[in-house]
């Protein structure tokens, strides 16, 4: 392979990391067509209300141009929350109501999106869907109860510029959590592109917009950004983050992947992680020495402080060549400098059927009242498009439902590369895991995902790899009645 070639993450190395049993027994479902028939055009449901009164928590987030430094040697100006990169960790508690004044001191328009929270309708950041963007110099206040607790994150939703640094993590703190630990730390992983993120030319195989070479499968491969490195906490592995710990200690991780189009495999030399969260919601504790995560997704695990020195938190881009985002876990009692050591690539790797939402999903259990049979796949042509059912959005039909239906949707993947599609607006259940976000393997991959409609408005479902969606991998799905 040429260092400039992109790679496609395939079903099979997919598989080998998420379990191949979720992935592809969740594929039998009953065929619908979309739409009502003769309903298809029935009236909108007006949304929830957002809440009122006084807020406990109130935030100002000022986006705007500035320099971050991911390296000792090396700096870059980006866009950023508050002049930070990740933006500043929010951290609330569970029921409380959260006012954030999002200020835009850009030259161009933005939005904030709550990614995973089921946030009213009005606040949920999408431009055109649910709030006209931002314009620069103007501001924009988001207030919504934080719930349900867990872990999750905050970026725009226009256009590229999530790959521009407009992230940050929002975490909202359990009253009663399932497991016990003494602390935590956040872990963002991100992937570093310096310079302004552009779709690849519309010349296809022979573009350049994500740094040139081959489609790498043909016409229904991909192209990667001109990535520079792979970050934690948005440090570069040759100046890394380090997370002390004291031998004995409960430490819970909550792992965000906010990257725009890389699949991380993470592991902690040393240490087993015991998943104890998947996209924020709870799961009975699951002890593996790995995972993948696509673009969007979360995990929190527990790890116990029980093998002293210093070892490397790392995270493996299984879909790219750059070398792997790392962070430093260091005992506090160590005497002098030790050199982290590099975890193996053996051990047990969690898989999405591993997965036991402590809470079941209601109103999501027998036949489902709709269903959606969808399939991902590459525009044709020469153009850089990504579609569902053929469609690239936003000239792509919505998928119409009624208040408190079961709806199933059933995707099938016929490029030979990951798509993480998020649903924005409700949590689905996928196999007995509730999730927000679930990667479906190319080469034929498929997954069924399972929710109930009882949040009214319209929501954006789409891949978290950004270029897929902003290249028209999304649609609306519409309440009516």
């Amino acid at each position: 392979m040429q260092p400039d070639e992109p790679r496609s993450l395939s079903r099979r190395r997919l598989l080998q990391w998420v379990g191949a049993s979720t992935l592809g027994g969740l594929a039998g479902c009953a065929s619908q067509l979309p739409g009502f028939g003769d309903d298809a055009d029935g009236s909108a449901v007006t949304p929830r209300p957002t809440v009122t009164g006084d807020a406990d928590t109130t935030v100002s987030l000022t986006a705007s141009d500035g320099a971050i430094r991911p390296a000792t040697d090396q700096s870059t100006t980006t866009w950023l929350y508050e002049g930070q990169f990740p933006g500043p960790e929010l951290r609330v508690q569970e029921g409380d109501v959260l006012s954030v004044e999002l200020n835009n001191d850009l030259d161009a328009e933005t939005t904030i999106h709550w990614h995973g929270v089921p946030v009213p309708n009005s606040v949920d950041g999408v431009p055109e869907v649910t709030q006209e963007p931002v314009a620069s110099s103007d501001s924009f206040t988001y207030t919504f109860r934080a719930e349900p607790a867990g872990t999750y994150f905050y970026h725009s939703h226009v256009g590229l510029q999530l790959d521009r640094g407009l992230l940050g993590p929002l975490v909202v703190e359990e009253r009663d959590p399932h497991v016990e630990y003494d602390y935590d730390y956040v872990v963002v992983f991100d992937d570093y592109l310096p310079g302004e993120p552009t779709l690849p030319s519309d010349e296809g195989a022979g573009g350049g917009g994500m740094g040139g070479g081959g489609m790498g499968g043909g016409m229904m491969g991909d192209v990667r950004p001109p990535y520079e490195g792979l970050l934690v906490n948005g440090q570069l592995p040759e100046d890394p983050p380090t997370f002390d710990v004291t031998e004995g200690d409960r430490v819970r991780f909550r792992f965000v992947n906010a990257s725009s189009a890389t699949v991380f495999g993470v592991r902690i030399t040393g240490h087993e992680l015991n998943v104890t969260h998947a996209d924020g919601r709870p799961v009975d504790p699951v002890a593996v020495d790995s995972f993948a995560f696509g673009a969007g997704e979360r995990y929190d695990a527990v790890v116990e402080a029980t093998n002293p020195g210093s070892w490397f938190v790392q995270a493996d881009a299984l879909d790219g060549d750059e070398p792997p985002a790392r962070a430093v876990l260091t005992y506090d009692q160590l005497d002098g400098v030790r050199n982290p050591e590099t975890p193996s690539s053996s051990g047990t790797r969690l898989r999405y059927e591993d997965l036991r939402a402590v809470t079941p999903l209601d109103g999501v259990d027998g036949t489902p009242d709709r269903t959606f049979d969808l399939t991902l796949s590459r525009g044709r042509g020469q153009s850089y498009t990504w579609t569902i059912d053929g469609q690239a959005y936003p000239d792509a039909d919505p998928l119409r439902i009624h208040p408190d239906e079961h709806v199933r949707i059933h995707m099938e993947n016929q490029s030979p590369v990951v798509h993480p599609m998020h649903l924005h607006g409700h949590f689905f259940r996928v196999g007995d895991a509730i999730k927000d976000t679930v990667m479906v393997p190319g080469h034929m991959g498929e997954v069924t995902l399972d929710f109930r409609a009882d949040n009214p408005g319209r929501w954006l479902f789409h891949c978290h790899n950004l270029y897929h969606l902003d290249a028209g991998m999304a649609r609306v799905i519409e309440y009516v009645e």
